[in-house]
């Protein structure tokens, strides 16, 4: 009966749990996660998962969950068992821990986890390590849950910071559970591996010496009996992935090469020992052992970088072991762990006082590039199926791409250690025995070996950003060889980027341009869209950085743009426009114009023709793209035009700008469209600033009317740029033009508040983002104008009532305005001018903040407090408790009573009446001292804590529930 009555408990907990592992639908999964995260928080709880763990017919997975929901209650609720009961909660885990001695391991290991976190907080228990020894020691068959003990120990202990305890209560009790058991740790550890053969195995054994190595002096493992069985271990299946793990964690505690050298030559010739087991795993395609042995090599190297660069002929041996686990690895799974340490190595190497340590690396970097390069190559197909090189693998072909990406990294070290010259000599000669050896064979169709030939050329594109732009040995054979390499489309793609990495050696040898451009220029007729694609960005890098050689080709390049600018997919065409703009940008000021308005006169034509037809969401989208184009030019050419000249950028701006207008009243509904305009009239702001004073009254007009009609947050962006380049300080802006700007802003501000008067901030999370990011630049710009109005009150109200969001850049922008406010109710200011004195606030601007903070303030420390222990991201933690921080810094004592106004709010039994005085009595302590910084951390650790044990009630957060935003201006 009794049995009985304890499924009944936990039958609906049962249900839930195979709801969640069933086929369920979304709704009812959604339903059942809500119950047992309820669960999980519940006092019912605690004799739930134990009737769940000691009742037979519950499978193994519900167990686990029942030993993990366990876990979670000793971690965050151990307040809600009385203090005399919590022997009888260590005995009842001992007992199910010896239940569960023979497995299943996760859940053996979660109550050992549950009794370690035990351990921490139930300082009345004195002999932890003894009483487990001797209650769960004494019989072979619980040993492993010892071991498990001993392992997860101090794991849980170095990640105490979790527990509710005190930073001195941690510490004095990490004191008694680790310092003061380090030593009999070892001698258990030391006697179990000497029980017997199969124990000095065990791979549980090697997992606790792993888990004590920063707890142990280094030098009583080594000279203990456990180096050796770790060693050994390297030489059986079952133990090897856990000794090269603890292996690993050994060498790892030795990279203070100083301090630590006597164990670093201590366990130098073990390391290097198992080299000939690299070349043996090799040869029997051992890829486990294989990777095994390269973690240990390269976690030596790179925690012995520094001694190999002061002692390269006493390390060489690790360094070619190191480089053998690069060639031997034809599957390329291991490589990677070697990825580091030739940059670290490289790091000390360009050193001076390493010269001579570069000197003896330079020949092995040398064959690093060999191998570097070998490993490059793409595979060849069994079937010979050149269009599927990966035989339908393509996650193999995703890691190869992204690899070799990695590997042109380390090509990048080796030009720094060996030279440029040095290295681009080698893949010169790749591609020079290619051609003598393949050339003649090659055709149209046809260029055989052509993987030998494309690995050459992606090293030497890896290389571009080392080579400088006065090499003058390599480069001037390199690029005619390069330009006349016959056509296959890998070999053709990988050309065009090399010769793209290379644009600003070319710029200072003009002789080669011409070749390279035609090359380029030629592969936008390919029949390969990723050729096409790889030649419009090479395209964009000849014009950024030859633009001074071909400003005087504007005619021709502007055909060349119109012919194939329609031809290209949005992105090529961006970079095509781009590189374009660079050539018009180096155009004499008298002749900027006509050029100009050459080049996007038929980009207008298009978009008008595109606008006049636009009916559906693709082609609106192909007009917003098209709109970009233009923003491009408009961002790329920025001249220095004389004061009192007419400015042609401008010029041109004022002729389309009714255009843009049209657009925008017209496509008032299409969000792309509305964001291009938009982002082309921040930039003619940004690029031409107070040159656009005569376009200023009919821009401040539709971006208004834009707002108000389509209520998108676009339309704050460029608010925003016109508030940055016509503020008070800025040459030209005088007061009356200042003035006309903020009463702009407060126009965009009225209708934002009514937005957020009519819907709840959930709907509306980008818009709030946009204005709050507008309302910190008002602050920063028009400090005394913003804080001193009227409608800054209904502003803070808006920023609490925005902080119920659960979305991170909303809050984080409302979290950064409200910083930068309440920056100005110190004596110094956030300065928004570029000169580095700090501006004096004036008195009345910080009474004013702090007459503001007194009217929202309760209600502002409520939302912030709540945000951080329900509902805000993670990433938004700094920023808040930053808020309450500045709070804390204005007005400490009445924020004080604020904080307790609002924990005392908290919902019943969710918090302890002695955490809430300890709380708010750390608070007081630190006001009293003057320590306010500190407060920070204090409302950190409650705010964490109070989340990890808490949900938020599904009936609602009661009084701490935000009030509705209301607005009738």
């Amino acid at each position: 009966m009794a049995a009985n009555g304890a499924q009944q408990v936990f039958a609906p907990v049962l249900a839930a749990h195979d709801t969640m592992q069933s086929g369920a639908d979304r709704a009812q999964k959604e339903q059942a996660h809500q119950f047992l995260e309820r669960f999980q928080k519940s006092e019912e709880a605690w004799t739930t998962t134990f009737a769940m763990l000691e009742t037979n017919n519950v499978d193994a997975a519900a167990k686990l969950f029942a030993a993990t929901t366990l876990k979670g209650k000793i971690v965050y609720d151990l307040h809600q068992v009385p203090r005399d009961s919590l022997p009888n909660l260590r005995d009842s885990i001992m007992r199910n821990l010896a239940t569960f001695h023979a497995g299943p391991k996760p859940i053996r290991l979660q109550l050992c986890v549950c009794l370690a976190n035990l351990a921490i907080q139930m300082t009345e228990w004195k002999d932890v390590l003894s009483s487990i020894v001797s209650t769960l020691g004494s019989d072979p068959s619980t040993l492993p849950c010892v071991l498990d003990f001993l392992r997860v120990l101090p794991e849980e202990v170095t990640h105490g910071r979790k527990i509710n305890l005190t930073e001195s209560e941690l510490a004095a009790r990490t004191h008694e559970l680790i310092e003061e058991n380090a030593q009999q740790a070892l001698t258990l550890l030391v006697q179990y591996a000497q029980s017997s053969p199969a124990a000095a195995q065990n791979p549980q054994l090697l997992n606790c010496v792993t888990s004590w190595i920063r707890e142990v002096p280094l030098d009583d493992i080594l000279t203990s009996p456990l180096l050796a069985v770790i060693i050994d271990a390297l030489s059986a299946p079952e133990p090897f992935e856990a000794a090269v793990e603890c292996l690993c964690a050994l060498i790892g505690e030795t990279k203070d090469v100083d301090e630590a050298m006597n164990t670093v030559l201590s366990l130098y010739p073990h390391v290097v020992a198992l080299r000939p087991k690299l070349a043996q795993a090799a040869s029997e395609e051992d890829t486990e052992t294989f990777k095994g042995l390269a973690r240990i090599f390269a976690e030596a190297g790179e925690s012995w970088v520094l001694l190999i660069a002061r002692l390269p002929a006493e390390f060489r041996g690790l360094v070619e072991a190191i480089l053998e686990t690069a060639a031997l690895d034809q599957e390329r799974d291991a490589i990677s762990h070697t990825f580091k340490f030739w940059y670290d190595l490289k790091q000390y190497l360009t050193l001076e006082k390493y010269s001579d340590a570069k000197a003896q690396c330079a020949p092995v970097y040398a064959k690093l590039v060999d191998i570097m390069v070998g490993h490059l190559e793409y595979p060849k197909p069994d079937t010979g199926d050149e269009k599927d090189l990966f035989e339908g693998d393509r996650e193999q072909e995703e890691k190869f791409r992204e690899f070799r990406h990695q590997m042109g990294d380390v090509l990048k070290d080796c030009c720094e250690v060996m030279g440029v010259t040095e290295c681009l000599q080698k893949p010169y000669n790749l591609i020079q025995a290619w051609v003598q050896t393949y050339g003649p064979q090659a055709g149209p169709n046809h260029v055989p070996e052509w993987q030998k030939l494309e690995a050459p050329l992606f090293a030497v594109r890896a290389m571009g950003r080392m080579v400088p732009p006065d090499e003058n040995s390599m480069l001037p054979r390199l690029i005619p060889l390069i330009v006349a390499i016959p056509d296959h489309h890998k070999v053709r793609f990988q050309a065009v980027m090399a010769l793209g990495r290379y644009t600003e050696w070319t710029a200072q040898h003009p002789e080669t341009l011409q070749p390279q451009l035609d090359y380029i220029m030629g592969a936008f007729e390919h029949s390969t869209k990723e050729v096409i694609r790889a030649a419009a960005l090479s395209f964009k890098f000849f014009c950024n950085d030859c633009a001074s050689l071909l400003v005087d080709f504007t005619v021709p390049l502007q055909q060349f743009y119109t012919k194939y600018l329609n031809t290209l997919p949005i992105s090529s065409q961006e970079e095509i426009t781009e590189g374009v703009a660079s050539v018009i940008a180096r155009v004499p000021i008298d002749k900027l114009y006509e050029v100009l308005k050459l080049y996007c006169d038929p980009v207008m034509q298009s978009l008008m023709t595109i606008a006049a037809q636009a009916k559906e969401e693709l082609e609106q989208k192909l007009l917003a793209d098209k709109i970009n184009l233009i923003t491009i030019f408009v961002e790329v050419i920025r001249p220095e035009v004389p004061t009192g000249q007419e400015h042609p950028a401008v010029k041109y701006c004022q002729e389309i700008f009714p255009i843009l207008g049209n657009i925008i009243t017209h496509f008032w509904k299409s969000v792309p469209v509305l964001e291009r305009v938009c982002r082309c009239w921040r930039y003619m702001v940004l690029s031409y600033r107070t040159a656009m004073r005569p376009l200023l009254p009919d821009l401040a007009t539709k971006l208004t009317q834009g707002f108000d009609t389509s209520r998108q947050g676009c339309f704050l962006w460029a608010t925003a740029s016109i508030v940055r380049e016509f503020s008070q300080g800025i040459e030209n802006v005088d007061p009356s033009l200042a003035n006309d700007v903020f009463q702009f802003y407060e126009q965009q501000a009225k209708t934002f508040l009514r937005i957020l008067n009519d819907l709840p901030p959930e709907e509306l999370p980008d818009l709030i983002e946009d204005y709050f990011r507008l309302a910190a630049d008002m602050v920063l710009y028009y400090p005394h104008e913003s804080i001193s109005s009227p409608l800054m009150e209904t502003v803070i109200l808006a920023a609490c009532s925005s902080l119920t969001l659960l979305k991170e850049e909303p809050i984080l922008a409302t979290l950064h305005f409200l910083r930068d406010f309440l920056g100005y109710g110190r004596n110094h200011a956030p300065s928004s001018s570029f000169d580095t004195t700090r501006h004096e606030v004036p008195q009345q601007i910080q009474d004013r903040v702090k007459q503001l903070v007194v009217a929202s303030g309760p209600q502002l420390v409520q939302r912030i407090m709540t945000g951080m222990m329900y509902s805000f991201p993670e990433g938004c933690f700094p920023d808040s408790s930053g808020v309450l921080l500045d709070l804390f810094d204005l007005m400490p004592e009445q924020v004080a009573v604020w904080v307790q106004s609002t924990v005392n709010m908290l919902p019943a039994g969710s918090i302890t009446q002695q955490e809430s005085d300890r709380f708010l009595n750390n608070i007081k302590q630190r006001i009293q001292t003057g320590d306010i910084r500190m407060i920070r951390t204090i409302l950190q650790d409650f705010t964490t804590s109070y989340r990890r044990r808490n949900v938020a009630p599904r009936e609602g957060l009661g009084r701490l529930e935000a009030l509705r935003f209301r607005f009738s201006g």
